[in-house]
């Protein structure tokens, strides 16, 4: 399969207009992210355990936080943002209980999904958005209006929907 090369010009972002994105994560990468597709116009709601430290930073950013259980349900898309290692556990018991049919699951790297530590629901879609940089870099970047390179993929080819909510996500 030949890769693809998208760009702002095929990104509309209209097809995020209305839909509640859940970062499920506020460290390096889930905190620019959701400040990214914030500053886009999208709505946010951050997903964190009630003990986190990082509910302060989230809330303070003019965030709305959740428990992540009740964030994932409230979410259209959601955006996973968590260490590798914990990645699992959280999926297992606080959001694959509470997705629903026709949810976006995206993942911020594609290691979950590779490995098959985390087996996503037919009924849902599966996309990926990896900028190679550092959260704070990737922030930074989308501040000057410019933004990092990365990676993306999905879990069914074309026509399915899934690609707009990818190409306006890898912009946004």
């Amino acid at each position: 399969m030949a890769a693809r090369i998208y760009t702002d010009k095929h990104a509309d972002l209209r097809w995020l207009k209305g839909k509640t994105c859940t970062v499920i994560g506020f460290g390096a990468q889930g905190r620019a992210q959701a400040l990214n597709l914030r500053d886009s116009g999208v709505k946010v709601i951050v997903g964190l355990y009630p003990g986190s430290k990082s509910r302060v930073r989230a809330r303070r950013s003019g965030l709305e936080v959740l428990d992540t259980s009740r964030a994932t349900h409230r979410g259209d898309i959601i955006l996973l943002a968590l260490p590798d290692n914990e990645m699992p556990g959280i999926y297992a018991e606080q959001i694959a209980p509470n997705l629903r049919s026709g949810q976006t699951l995206l993942f911020a790297h594609g290691f979950a999904i590779h490995y098959r530590t985390i087996v996503p629901r037919q009924d849902t879609d599966v996309i990926m958005v990896a900028p190679k940089g550092l959260g704070p870099m990737v922030r930074r970047e989308f501040v000057r209006g410019r933004g990092a390179p990365g990676p993306a993929g999905m879990r069914n080819e074309p026509p399915w929907p899934g690609l707009r909510a990818l190409v306006a996500r890898a912009r946004a």
